[in-house]
């Protein structure tokens, strides 16, 4: 019998540590062993990392989390919408058609023609939002902005109850219908009520509220009782408030004296937001209170047990209950909430921006707050940054026509691609080529015979 040799190690190394292989030579291997396919083919000259089509470090590192999360979708779904949107605006413009007629032969003027409308319009955007250079003094540069965090405040509080409400698994459609009937309430108390200064206002924030959350918590009862969808019961409930509404202000409790239009008294100045910055600017009260409801809508969904309740109702009702919460309970607290929070977004109309109470005191905000929940991706601070948005939007719309001629529907129209690509984050990822398709490593020729004999067997 022939004696077995021992096998030969580095000097000072022990036998049992030489035999593991390290992490950097079964990583090694491991791409050896895919590259070639266990060992039947020859190993190709591209490595096989360079091979799968991932970004540079591996799935978990952290640009791959950057450019792949959600809410990095989110800021390209609406570069997406600007861009597409540019292309409209240059369809409009008469430049861009002149060009149009000759670009076979000089295509640059044509190209050249489309930028140059899209950024003109951009730019009349930005100034009638962000800042107007062109302003006498820095309050007049300045007053673009205020204005867009003043038309975002609403936006705000009305795509917080929304979120919320996505965050439960529910479809809060009715903000719309919220904010009225908080309106009407937060207005009667404001024009019809004599107290003091503080007492009132506080009295007219408390009723938008209340107002809003019995609107919202009804609708949670009807769904937690009956069963039926809250989607269809908020759209009735919203066409309920309006016409409501449109009757109270023909009825001599809330139509203003010696006024034929459907419209009220003027709130007492007890009864109104102060201005932050003074009467230059509309921006008031109501803007830090949005800012507070964020931080509260943040804390309740991520340091709450209520909060808790509430995502695990969302993500699964079934399990949720199996685990001992009250789904019920649950959906009338959350409605309630979402009603409460869009309710302030009635407060700020009547009490911080138009002080009186007319049909039109909602406006689109309960509808375009669905739009600030949907690009937030339904967080708090989210929908803080898409209220922001979309007032900018807003603000910036009119001062875009004044400008270059462009329709302000082309916003309607930006907004609205901005809702479909958001609903579409494959299509986002794929257009900006942020979803590669991973290459699948082969099995090794050995487990497949393996397999093979196994399944023989």
């Amino acid at each position: 019998m022939s004696e077995k040799q021992p096998p030969q190690h580095a000097e000072g190394e022990p036998a049992g540590r030489a035999q593991q292989p390290t992490p950097a030579a079964e990583e090694t291997a491991a791409i050896v062993s895919v590259d070639t396919a266990g060992g039947v083919m020859e190993p190709s000259a591209v490595p096989a990392t360079a091979q799968s089509g991932q970004l540079p470090g591996g799935p978990d590192t952290l640009l791959r989390k950057i450019f792949t999360g959600s809410g990095m979708v989110s800021v390209l779904a609406v570069l997406l919408a600007l861009i597409i949107g540019g292309l409209l605006i240059a369809s409009t413009d008469k430049q861009v058609a002149t060009t149009a007629t000759y670009f076979f032969a000089r295509p640059t003027d044509f190209l050249a023609a489309v930028w140059n409308a899209a950024t003109r319009s951009y730019i009349a955007l930005f100034q009638g939002s962000v800042f107007n250079p062109r302003g006498n003094g820095l309050a007049a540069q300045f007053a673009p902005f205020m204005e867009t965090l003043t038309i975002a405040t609403p936006l705000i509080t009305a795509g917080l109850g929304v979120a919320l409400a996505f965050r439960a698994g529910l479809f809060n459609i009715g903000a719309q219908g919220q904010i009225i009937v908080a309106g009407i309430l937060a207005a009667w108390v404001g024009f019809a009520l004599d107290l003091p200064m503080g007492l009132h206002l506080l009295l007219v924030l408390v009723a938008g509220i209340i107002g809003g959350a019995f609107w919202g918590g009804l609708v949670g009862v009807l769904k937690a009782r009956t069963g039926a969808h809250e989607v269809i019961l908020t759209i009735m409930f919203n066409y309920i408030a309006l016409y409501f509404l449109r009757y109270l202000l023909n009825t001599p409790a809330f139509q203003r004296p010696g006024e034929s239009n459907p419209i009220s008294p003027i709130l007492d100045p007890t009864a109104v937001y102060p201005q932050i910055f003074g009467s230059q600017y509309r921006l008031h009260l109501g803007f830090l209170l949005a800012i507070a409801a964020t931080v509260l809508v943040w804390w309740l969904l991520n340091r709450s047990t209520v909060g808790f309740e509430f995502r695990a109702v969302g993500a699964n009702p079934k399990a949720a209950q199996t685990a001992g919460i009250n789904v019920s309970r649950s959906t009338i607290l959350v409605m309630a909430l979402a009603g409460g929070l869009a309710g302030m977004s009635g407060v700020a109309q009547v009490a911080g921006t138009e002080k009186v109470l007319t049909d039109g005191v909602a406006a689109t905000y309960g509808f375009d707050a669905i739009t600030v929940a949907l690009l937030g991706r339904s967080s708090p601070w989210g929908t803080f940054a898409a209220g922001l948005l979309f007032g900018a939007f807003r603000a910036g719309a009119v001062q875009m026509q004044i400008q270059t001629g462009t329709p302000i529907d082309i916003v309607l129209v930006v907004q609205s691609l901005i809702v479909l690509f958001i609903a579409a984050p494959p299509l986002v990822r794929a257009i900006f080529g942020l979803n590669p398709r991973r290459r699948k490593p082969a099995r090794p020729a050995k487990s497949r015979e393996a397999a093979t004999t196994g399944g023989a067997a």
